[in-house]
């Protein structure tokens, strides 16, 4: 399928739209104190006590690292890193893998990725009449070209009708079921071309619980700082909740942003990674305590191990595959530690749970967790310079026949993994 690829301007960061230079300014001032704890969020008969969501992210938020965050912030929500509907609907090992929950997760909550209609009905249907979960996000927030040159992800609520249709479809399947549908987007492809007023106004009147808002464009990918007063012009705009994502790194980032937008709770991306305290800080601060959590060397060798074996559980007993996956992890828990070259290469070298316990027995448990890196930016700062984009997608707002066509035939991420 061809594609056009948009020359799109990545420097308007936050603060340069109209009027954000002045909320930003505004947000910096305030101090990082609630006037009272954050009040509950009720998303259908789904409560979500402590209004804090782990987002997913791909490879990261399977079940062992959920249940490490739940354990600091038993009340939040964790949802599960992205499924794509078709896989699902074709069986697919590794979709089915991914939707499956720990006994101890309070809420199951998945993510439900695609741009056909009819296939995220299927797929929702296929979720709800087995009974795998208790609450659907879908994600219409994902950058990457990979997603949006097939019109998936950031790039598809600019096409209103097949957003639309899509909400009205999966809302039609899950609502008998009780289960809350919620939506995560963001603040369009670029700034001449934003989406999130008008897709969080259809999203709620389609019937969605809530709605996430990371507050970038595509463009802008995850580059300089989200634009906060986005998402306070979408909570003035909406009578659902909305919950603000982007650049939390600690605690009182997230008091700031509440303060700043009145969002009504925060979604939690890269600052986690690492990190799986986070969400205790934030349960902390949002109940009004000051108390923080940051772990010593040893307490995070402790992390990492139970990581380790969760992992072990996850891939079914196989080390191998479980202490691979660790290898990105440990090196976001070992951020900022004086460990040296030689323990971050010998936990990169790691083929078992065995391997793993020998590298953590080896560390100065007495180690202070590094002040330099506490609250700071984890994982990685990236610019697009261009948003990949269907042949024609910015002609009109709605979709032709031939593109559906286009797109249907050649689903934009297919039943393989």
């Amino acid at each position: 399928m061809s594609e056009q690829e948009t020359i799109l301007n990545t420097s308007r960061q936050r603060g340069a739209s109209p009027d954000a230079k002045d909320c930003a300014d505004a947000g910096a001032r305030l101090e990082p104190v609630l006037a009272g704890p954050l009040a509950p969020i009720r998303l259908g008969d789904v409560m979500v006590n402590t209004p804090v969501m782990l987002s997913p992210m791909a490879g990261v938020t399977n079940w062992p690292f959920r249940v490490l965050c739940e354990e600091y912030g038993p009340d939040g929500l964790y949802v599960a890193e992205m499924v794509t509907a078709r896989a699902l609907v074709e069986r697919n090992p590794k979709a089915l893998r991914l939707c499956r929950f720990a006994p101890s997760e309070r809420i199951r909550s998945l993510q439900l990725y695609g741009v056909n209609p009819s296939i995220m009905e299927q797929a929702a249907r296929f979720l709800v009449d087995n009974g795998m979960m208790d609450h659907l996000d879908l994600n219409f927030g994902c950058p990457v070209p990979k997603v949006t040159r097939r019109g998936g992800g950031s790039a598809l609520p600019w096409k209103t009708d097949l957003f639309t249709e899509i909400v009205q479809r999966v809302v039609a399947v899950c609502e008998p079921a009780n289960i809350p549908v919620t939506a995560k987007i963001r603040v369009g492809l670029d700034h001449e071309h934003e989406t999130f007023l008008e897709a969080g106004r259809i999203a709620q009147e389609e019937g969605c619980s809530a709605v996430t808002l990371h507050a970038r464009t595509t463009a802008e990918y995850y580059g300089g700082h989200s634009d906060w007063c986005r998402i306070g012009e979408l909570v003035s705009t909406l009578d659902i909740p909305v919950f603000g994502n982007g650049d939390i790194w600690g605690a009182e980032d997230a008091i700031a942003m509440v303060n700043e937008t009145g969002c009504a709770g925060v979604a939690i991306g890269r600052g986690c990674q690492g990190r799986p305290w986070l969400f205790g800080n934030i349960g902390n601060a949002f109940a009004g305590s000051d108390v923080r959590i940051n772990p010593t060397l040893g307490e995070v060798g402790r992390i990492i191990m139970r990581h380790a074996e969760l992992l072990t559980e996850f891939y079914d007993g196989d080390e191998r595959m479980a202490v691979h996956d660790l290898r990105k992890h440990v090196a976001w828990y070992l951020k900022g530690f004086p460990v040296g070259g030689s323990t971050r290469r010998a936990f990169m070298e790691c083929e078992s749970l065995k391997d793993v316990r020998e590298q953590v027995d080896a560390l100065d448990p007495n180690i202070e967790y590094p002040e330099r890196v506490v609250d700071q930016p984890r994982g990685r700062v990236r610019f697009a310079k261009k948003v990949h984009l269907p042949y024609g997608w910015l002609d009109s707002r709605t979709t032709t026949h031939e593109e559906r066509e286009r797109l249907f035939g050649d689903d934009p991420m297919d039943a393989s993994y």
